[in-house]
């Protein structure tokens, strides 16, 4: 009998590659977005998102931290694993300066139609999900891409271009607000527990 967690992940990677081979022939909005003020940012501090609530959080209070910056999605087949991990570090990381900031997308097969809100909150009670600070929904990619999302692909891009290639797709950003690493969906958190440790 086929383990359905694990055909769940080789359904995501085997769409991954596919993306890969789409954008880079027919997705050329992915990889050349209209330009903004993103690219004139210092930092991640620069951007100001909204909560679950609608309301603007300022990165700026982020400052002097180091952040774990993720797209999350509740019905993919990457989802268990990753929300398993993001809250053992969200665990052993919290006596220490480092956030995970998670934004939850619904641009990757639908997978995250949970609304904002009570919704979303209810959601990850219910999966016993702690994955940091957690923000309204976004787009990553596209024209309607989050500035800061245009700014850290800006930053950090793929191998087969810049554009996000699926849900739990992860940057790091060092205390100054530089993003310096950017980690495929299928990484698992804790093998970036060593990149972490380096700026902590």
């Amino acid at each position: 009998m086929v383990n359905r967690t694990n055909f769940g992940v080789v359904v995501a990677v085997a769409f991954i590659a596919y993306c890969g081979y789409r954008y880079k022939y027919t997705g050329s909005e992915m990889a050349e977005e209209s330009t903004s003020d993103y690219k004139k940012a210092s930092s991640v501090y620069d951007f100001t998102v909204k909560d679950g609530q609608g309301n603007d959080i300022s990165l700026e209070k982020y400052r002097g931290k180091v952040l774990l910056i993720v797209n999350i999605a509740s019905q993919c087949g990457l989802t268990k694993g990753n929300y398993a991990e993001l809250t053992e570090l969200s665990k052993k990381y919290e006596d220490k300066e480092f956030k995970i900031l998670s934004f939850p997308c619904n641009q990757f097969g639908s997978q995250m139609p949970e609304k904002d809100g009570e919704e979303m909150v209810c959601h990850l009670r219910s999966a016993k999900a702690e994955v940091g600070d957690v923000f309204a929904r976004v787009n990553v990619n596209g024209d309607e891409a989050d500035p800061l999302y245009k700014y850290l692909k800006h930053k950090q891009g793929g191998s087969l271009g810049s554009f996000i290639k699926w849900n739990f797709t992860k940057f790091l950003v060092d205390k100054a607000g530089q993003p310096v690493g950017r980690f495929a969906p299928t990484t698992n958190p804790l093998d970036i527990v060593k990149d972490i440790d380096k700026l902590l």
